[in-house]
């Protein structure tokens, strides 16, 4: 067998909080039961890739845009969106925070409640 995408993890301070966030933006379901220490959520059409989340203490949210010295992103995740104003909009009112720095037109840059930095994309970007 080779080899296949499976899933996305975060690590944050709540598993159960930061899935209740993605659940509620993506529309996703968890899969299993949840624990305080994991939490998965798949795509109620298909099995994989998921989006989880285990248990770190002492996570960090990294600096964006990086600099020297502070905790430096690993990765992103990028959401493809059909309106950006009206998902910006919700995905504050689910808790993210808006990123003052903005760096291109079609794509907006914000933070999951525990800081985990995301971006919501139109098609094309």
């Amino acid at each position: 067998m080779s080899a296949e995408f499976g899933a996305v993890v975060l690590g944050t301070p709540d598993p159960p909080a930061l899935a209740a966030f993605y659940r509620a933006l993506l529309g996703w379901e968890t899969v299993g039961e949840e624990a305080a220490d994991w939490v998965r959520l798949r795509d109620p059409a298909r099995e994989r890739p998921g989006l989880s989340f285990q248990l770190e203490p002492a996570f960090a949210p990294p600096a964006w845009p990086a600099r020297p010295g502070a905790p430096r992103m690993l990765l992103h995740l990028d959401l493809l969106v059909d309106d950006l104003g009206a998902e910006v909009d919700r995905a504050v009112r689910l808790g993210a925070t808006v990123e003052a720095h903005q760096p291109q037109d079609g794509v907006r840059v914000l933070r999951d409640p525990h800081g985990h930095v995301f971006c919501l994309f139109l098609p094309g970007w």
